[in-house]
C-alpha cells in the first residue's frame, strides 16, 4: 500500500516538472526565435512479484507480476522547428530560412549560437547582439556607411557617401550541429555545445546544409499556445489523478488500521 504513495508522488513530481516547461513555452510565446520544448518520461525501477522461472510442476509462468515505481523526468527536447517570418523593414534583422545558427563571441573567448537575428550596432560600428555580445566572424559597418545590404549567402555589403558601389566588408558564417536538441540553454536566445550536440559544422549561408539569410525579417517563436493550453490541461488532469491515488492510498491505509476497533 505504501508503494501507491511513492509512486503517485513521483507522478505529481514529474507533472510539475511538465507544468514548469509548458509555462516557460507559453512565457517565451513572443520571444524572437525561442524553441518550444517537451518534456520526456520514463517509468522507475519495477518490483518483480513473480518471475517468469519454471515452477515446481514444470511449466512455465507466461507472463511476469510486477510493480513499478512510479514516473520520472528525463530530458526537455528543443523543437527547432522554424517560426513564423515577421517582417520589420530593419536592415539588421536577419532571419536564417533553414537549419544553422548565428555564432556570437562571449565575453570568456568562447562561442555561442543563436537564431535571433535582431542584430545592432555598437559605438564603433560592431554588429552585436541585444546585449552587446559581438557576431563571430567580427563585421564592423564603417562610420560613414549610408547603407547595409546583407545577401542570401551572407555577404555584407555597404555603401558609402564617397563609394558609388556597395563594397563587401565581410561574411557571415553559420554554425550547425548533428544533433541540435543536445545544445544547452544559456539564456538571453543563446545556446552552448555540448558533448551531446557535437562539434559545429561552420559553412557559409546556402551551402553544407545550412539555410539561407533574409535580410529585414525577424523568426518568430515556434510556440503554438493552442497546443501549450490543451498541454497545460493535460498536466492539470495528471496531476489531480496523481493526487486522488494518494488520497485513495491514505484512505485504505486507515482502513486498514481501524480493523482493530
Amino acid at each position: 500500500m505504501i508503494k501507491s504513495l511513492y509512486s503517485a508522488a513521483s507522478g505529481m513530481q514529474a507533472q510539475q516538472t511538465n507544468l514548469d516547461n509548458i509555462a516557460n513555452n507559453i512565457a517565451n510565446a513572443n520571444t524572437t526565435a525561442f524553441k518550444r520544448t517537451r518534456v520526456e518520461f520514463q517509468d522507475l525501477v519495477y518490483e518483480t512479484l513473480r518471475g517468469t522461472s519454471p515452477t515446481a510442476q514444470g511449466t512455465v509462468v507466461p507472463t511476469e507480476l510486477q510493480i513499478g515505481g512510479g514516473a520520472k523526468a528525463v530530458a526537455t527536447v528543443k523543437n527547432f522547428e522554424t517560426g513564423a517570418p515577421q517582417n520589420t523593414g530593419n536592415a539588421l534583422d536577419l532571419m536564417i530560412s533553414g537549419d544553422g545558427l548565428f555564432q556570437v563571441l562571449m565575453p570568456d573567448g568562447s562561442l555561442a549560437y543563436t537564431r535571433d537575428g535582431s542584430w545592432k550596432l555598437s559605438a564603433d560600428g560592431e554588429i552585436v547582439t541585444a546585449d552587446g555580445l559581438p557576431m563571430e566572424p567580427p563585421l564592423t559597418v564603417p562610420q560613414d556607411a549610408t547603407g547595409i545590404l546583407v545577401n542570401s549567402d551572407g555577404r555584407v555589403l555597404v555603401t558609402t557617401v564617397t563609394a558609388d558601389e556597395p563594397t563587401e566588408i565581410g561574411r557571415i558564417e553559420l554554425a550547425r550541429f548533428v544533433n541540435s536538441a543536445g545544445l544547452s540553454n544559456l539564456g538571453d536566445n543563446l545556446y552552448k555545445q555540448t558533448i551531446a550536440s557535437g562539434d559545429p559544422l561552420v559553412a557559409q549561408p546556402g551551402l553544407d546544409g545550412t539555410g539561407t539569410i533574409e535580410q529585414g525579417y525577424l523568426e518568430a517563436s515556434n510556440v503554438q499556445i493552442v497546443n501549450e493550453m490543451i498541454s497545460l490541461i493535460s498536466a492539470q488532469r495528471a496531476y489531480e489523478l496523481n493526487s486522488k491515488s494518494v488520497r485513495t492510498a491514505d484512505e485504505m491505509i486507515g482502513i486498514a488500521a481501524n480493523l482493530k476497533r
